[in-house]
């Protein structure tokens, strides 16, 4: 029994000490935990959900490995967002007027209002959808929901609107359970996780590009470095946000990875074809069980809901720091009209535009994706440039390796944003490139 007694001060004092300081750090996680899990939860909106599940019915387990390319992108793309907001205690709009002028932010700005305002009614396209597949009228669904993401945000606290977020960040999930109950060959499913595919076909290129392309978003890294800011996090807490953006990067990757293997396993196998999130959804019921379907339903509702909520703030976020407005869910209406003004009018030309009639909601979501894959390259340029500046980041500047990695990065997304606007306007440039290099 004597060998179990520990002196005062030594062992026992130490392992306390260790454990206290556990816990402290696990607890300053939490507390600064939320920007990077959310933005990148919402990522997989309505158009990503879309895209997945196309990509998997489609083309089975192929893409599984462009998918975690396309995770590793997310994940450099929000660390150097976030790591610039807890640096500078600015948000993006606001360090690109400073660095590179007044024209380039009021194009960056433009921009990403046309497109915001295209994804916006996406995702209540998204919300109309999921309660039209049990059995709600969009006439119902989408004005109720409208006003449900307006309400909450214009009357909680940051900690409070945040709170919701990850409620909704639940919801995908269910993609998960989906895509164990479809019961998928696992070895197989491994296999193509790890192995690169290619296929000298041109859809399946665009498809690939694509996939990459809905991940990585301009609004995204806006809305990361703004909420940053936002919940005060400064560069001494920044190696917990770091945890939160890589976890949140993993956990989009996660869900995209099943809704793609639920998909693959299930309407790929059967060769059943589809064009939306709805189309899957209903596709799952007779080939995967009424569970599955209503589960695939459930995620893209709560998908739908987290970008309305996230997207028009993102923009609010942005405008407002770029023309000098106050801004901010801590603040009240009163302190930041404009912020919440820009938010509400988003919020209702988004939803106003999915209950237009005759309206079509996919030359919407085209025309946006064609818009935001303008805007991404100068953006992405931008973070590098600012996120290497050690005159504005300091000893948290990019180090050498992390700026070659960051550069490749970049210089990669340009030229499959490029690759992909070309082939919108020129539906065969893909099959004429693949028809080039084969004479080659």
């Amino acid at each position: 029994m004597h060998g179990l007694t520990l002196p005062s001060g030594q062992d026992g004092g130490t392992n306390m000490n260790t454990l206290n300081s556990f816990w402290k750090r696990f607890g300053l996680f939490f507390a600064v935990m939320g920007p990077g899990i959310v933005t990148a939860f919402a990522d997989n909106d309505a158009g990503g959900i879309a895209t997945y599940a196309a990509a998997g019915a489609k083309y089975g387990y192929a893409l599984l490995f462009t998918m975690f390319v396309s995770t590793v992108c997310l994940a450099v793309a929000q660390e150097i967002s976030a790591r610039t907001g807890a640096v500078t205690g600015r948000g993006l709009s606001d360090l690109i007027r400073e660095q590179y002028g007044v024209k380039w932010t009021f194009f960056a700005m433009i921009v990403l209002l046309v497109a915001n305002l295209g994804t916006t009614a996406s995702e209540f396209s998204g919300i109309a959808t999921s309660f039209e597949i049990f059995g709600v009228s969009k006439y119902i669904s989408v004005p109720l929901a409208g006003l449900l993401v307006w309400w909450l945000v214009l009357k909680a606290s940051y900690e409070r609107t945040e709170k919701i977020f990850f409620v909704l960040c639940l919801t995908f999930f269910s993609y998960v359970v989906s895509g164990i109950m479809v019961n998928p060959p696992w070895g197989e499913v491994m296999k193509a996780s790890i192995t690169p595919s290619f296929s000298a076909d041109a859809e399946f290129l665009m498809m690939a590009i694509g996939v990459i392309g809905t991940t990585i978003t301009p609004w995204g890294q806006f809305y990361v470095q703004a909420s940053v800011v936002d919940k005060g996090i400064t560069a001494k807490d920044y190696i917990y946000t770091r945890w939160d953006v890589l976890i949140g990067s993993f956990f989009t990757g996660l869900i995209a990875f099943f809704i793609i293997v639920a998909t693959a396993a299930t309407l790929y196998v059967n060769d059943v074809s589809i064009e939306t999130a709805k189309d899957a959804a209903m596709a799952l019921a007779p080939l995967a069980g009424q569970y599955a379907s209503m589960l695939f339903a459930f995620g893209l509702l709560g998908a739908s809901m987290l970008a309305a909520f996230v997207l028009p703030l993102s923009t609010a976020y942005a405008v407002c720091e770029a023309l000098g407005f106050e801004r901010g869910v801590s603040k009240s209406y009163e302190e930041a009209p404009i912020f919440y003004g820009l938010y509400t009018a988003l919020i209702v030309l988004g939803a106003g535009l999915v209950l237009w009639p005759d309206l079509s909601l996919y030359k919407i979501m085209l025309a946006s994706q064609v818009v935001n894959g303008v805007l991404l390259p100068p953006i992405l340029i931008f973070m590098v440039l600012i996120a290497s500046n050690v005159n504005i980041m300091g000893k948290y500047a990019n180090s050498k390796w992390y700026n070659v990695v960051a550069w490749i990065f970049t210089v990669v997304l340009i030229v499959l944003t490029v690759m992909l606007l070309i082939s919108t306007f020129v539906p065969d440039f893909m099959q004429w490139l693949l028809e080039f290099f084969r004479v080659r």
